[in-house]
């Protein structure tokens, strides 16, 4: 059943060797995780976005419809507040250990933001304010991510974001809403400007605030190729986003000192994601690469999602054979992915210390990616298709901007003013000059 998947093994003895640990690079590159910059795609996002800048709630309702397949009047986008509450009492009835869990790892979250929070430090002439509306796109179509609730929402609101200024936005793929647990984790954080919209419809309209979706001044949030491609779109002209995140991408490192059941279980946990989500393993070890492909084999029957699974496998999986480990950290270096685990024994610092980029590091083989995903502390939010070269994790530091602040005596201004006089001549800004002598009744020769 699963023959074709010898195909991702990557050895270098191969005569193709090269050329598919290039396709690697490749396959991470922006034009393959979101629509290309001139392509029908990307022409049919921007139409989406531009209609939905004009004709507000009518486009929202028109392409939920046409992608979601559900028809909702502009009154049924927002999930009321009972219906939150209502979300939150069931599973507080139904699974309260689950409900425990949830609140335990938003006081991780909440405990590690707070800890690398800048925005409560100190500085002369600067002054840090959180910004004032956010939006969280949280995906639902391959499976519900009540974590990305906390792992976006926490962060803000330890920045200081109000959480009646943050609007969760997620597409209505469970039974015609959003699944519950997402619904009450919202609740549980005392969000209650949810909506039943996703896709890059649901972009745009946090982006233009045309319609009864409010405007917001930052959108955060992984998403598919839509999301991300409409995100692009709209940011900076409307607003900012975090990044371009997703689809979701592991990378392990192992030797022969790996657990290649392990290494198995964690490319699988990032492949069950389906889409274009990627799992590669780079070893240099050929006998724990044939394990490795042998356990996915193995723990692919036993999966729910067995087939998205193995075709996503498939189509962007990989285990490559490289010929020493220094060879290997280049490789993981170029391919910066969004997680990036190191399973090498006594080995994993040493490697740790050379990877230059990457979303997350995971040391050792008890940190499977899992324990970020959920409940470590740094939000799951990380930069993808090798963004991880210029870009870092969703803090609470990414939700408050600075304001610098100048303040001149009479005579520190006059004590500069022939330096500020020239410069402000020399690019031919007279009116800048004048501004300086007329405070201190200077003469234009002076």
């Amino acid at each position: 059943m699963f023959e074709k998947l010898d195909q991702i093994l990557i050895l270098p003895t191969q005569p193709d060797y090269k050329e598919k640990v290039n396709r690697l690079r490749e396959k991470k590159t922006p034009a393959g995780r979101f629509a290309g910059y001139d392509s029908e795609d990307s022409r049919a996002v921007l139409t989406i976005v531009r209609r939905v800048a004009e004709l507000g709630d009518e486009a929202i309702a028109e392409y939920t419809e046409k992608f979601d397949g559900v028809k909702l009047t502009p009154r049924e986008f927002r999930v009321s507040k009972s219906e939150l509450k209502k979300a939150h009492n069931e599973i507080a009835r139904k699974n309260p250990q689950l409900l425990a869990s949830i609140r335990k790892a938003i006081r991780n979250v909440r405990k590690y933001q707070s800890k690398i929070f800048i925005g409560n430090r100190k500085y002369p002439g600067l002054r840090y304010t959180p910004i004032k509306r956010v939006g969280i796109c949280v995906p639902g179509a391959s499976a519900p991510l009540p974590s990305t609730v906390i792992m976006t929402a926490v962060p803000a609101l330890v920045a200081g974001v109000k959480s009646k200024d943050i609007v969760v936005v997620s597409p209505p793929r469970y039974k015609k809403s959003i699944h519950p647990v997402t619904v009450a984790v919202c609740w549980e954080l005392g969000i209650e400007n949810v909506y039943r919209i996703g896709g890059a419809q649901a972009v745009a309209a946090l982006a233009s605030g045309k319609g009864s979706i409010p405007k917001v001044d930052k959108i955060v949030g992984p998403g598919n190729k839509w999301v991300q491609t409409a995100k692009k779109m709209v940011s900076g002209d409307y607003v900012a986003i975090d990044s371009i995140a997703g689809p979701s991408e592991i990378l392990i490192i192992a030797n022969d000192k790996a657990n290649p059941a392990w290494v198995a279980a964690d490319m699988l946990s990032q492949a069950e994601h389906a889409g274009d989500s990627t799992a590669v393993t780079v070893t240099d070890s050929e006998a724990i690469a044939k394990a490795v492909l042998y356990e996915l084999k193995k723990q692919l029957t036993v999966l729910p999602r067995v087939e998205d699974t193995a075709e996503s496998l498939r189509k962007l999986g990989a285990i490559v054979i490289v010929k020493n480990m220094d060879e290997g950290i280049e490789l993981a270096n170029n391919l910066a992915s969004e997680h990036l685990e190191i399973q090498c024994g006594k080995k994993n610092w040493k490697i740790a210390n050379k990877i230059e980029n990457a979303g997350a590091i995971f040391i050792g083989g008890y940190s499977p990616v899992a324990v970020g995903d959920y409940w470590a502390g740094p939000s799951h939010t990380l930069p993808t298709g090798q963004t991880a070269k210029f870009s870092s994790a969703l803090t609470s530091n990414d939700f408050i901007k600075s304001i610098s602040i100048i303040e001149y005596s009479k005579e520190r201004l006059a004590e500069s003013a022939a330096d500020i006089i020239r410069l402000a001549e020399a690019e031919g800004l007279d009116a800048h000059a004048k501004s300086i002598r007329l405070r201190l009744g200077l003469r234009q020769d002076e």
